[in-house]
């Protein structure tokens, strides 16, 4: 599809969301108390996802199959990976389902038709794919998808079934002017205007500092925790307490096999999204066992 009807159809969401926008608050929320059990998404797990962006060819992806099932994955850990849509039947078939969900990396924001190069929700759900990964800061950047877009997206994939992993994050020119916190409830206030409390119990929330991704930087723990914290408690102030203490809260950034366990002994980080290191099979399942570091 065009850029322009891409413009057009953004800016006709933006449209329909903003009656139901109104009269809601984005302002921060009090602090509420530390988890004493970590209840998340019905589940209680931690969880990793494996976001393979475009990359792989078909001998490396068989490479890398085979090397994620030769690893042995916590019986406490969720799983996902998301492959190129082109390798994802491949992935199906050889990938221990038992130890790893398949996620896609995008879908449509509506039903398909004549959206060229587009994958609608229902098609994800025909083809078996539970897991769908929106608002990724390189389709907010690259795409031009506003934050208004992504909740109309969510609400649709959630619609059809699917769960949804919603990253989230700011720019480095939004954290050195002190603006880490408002960008964030912002992205997730566009979620909440168009979902209910209920619909929360599908998502899981990928914070990912967007000067962190691909870069080899990497928030410190207490940083990433106090962005977590954050999310956590605004949740509970503009969602519910129920929602804030079962959400799960992912962090991604340049998370590798040698920093992962540290950031997973951290009170509200309840998993990871990995871009790079999702490609090295060893590394990957090393992330994923740092579960067993988590509070």
């Amino acid at each position: 599809m065009g850029v322009a009807r891409c413009a057009a159809v953004r800016a006709s969401v933006a449209r329909t969301t903003v009656s139901r926008r109104e009269g809601r608050s984005s302002a921060q929320a009090p602090a509420v108390r530390r988890r004493c059990v970590a209840v998340n998404a019905g589940t209680g797990k931690f969880i990793v996802g494996g976001n393979w962006k475009c990359n792989g060819t078909a001998a490396s992806v068989k490479d890398l199959v085979k090397a994620l099932n030769a690893g042995k994955i916590d019986a406490d850990v969720d799983v996902y990976v998301a492959p190129p849509f082109v390798f994802i039947p491949r992935v199906q078939a050889e990938l221990n389902s038992e130890k790893y969900a398949i996620a896609a990396q995008n879908c449509w924001v509506s039903e398909g038709g004549a959206f060229t190069g587009e994958v609608s929700a229902e098609m994800l759900v025909d083809a078996n794919i539970p897991w769908v990964i929106l608002g990724h800061s390189e389709r907010r950047a690259l795409c031009g998808e506003t934050s208004e877009f992504v909740g109309e997206k969510v609400k649709y994939a959630l619609s059809k079934g699917l769960k949804v992993a919603l990253c989230i994050g700011e720019t480095l020119d939004q954290r050195e002017s002190g603006k880490t916190m408002d960008v964030c409830y912002a992205q997730l206030k566009a979620v909440n205007d168009v979902i209910t409390a209920a619909d929360w119990d599908n998502v899981v929330i990928a914070y990912e500092p967007v000067w962190a991704i691909g870069t080899g930087k990497v928030a410190t723990p207490d940083q990433a925790q106090d962005v977590h914290a954050g999310i956590r408690k605004w949740c509970a102030s503009n969602i519910s307490p129920e929602v804030a203490s079962k959400i799960r809260i992912q962090y991604g950034g340049s998370v590798n096999a040698s920093n992962c366990d540290e950031l997973a002994t951290k009170e509200d980080i309840d998993g990871f999204l990995v871009g790079g290191a999702s490609l090295i099979g060893d590394a990957f399942v090393t992330i994923c066992n740092s579960a067993k570091n988590s509070k």
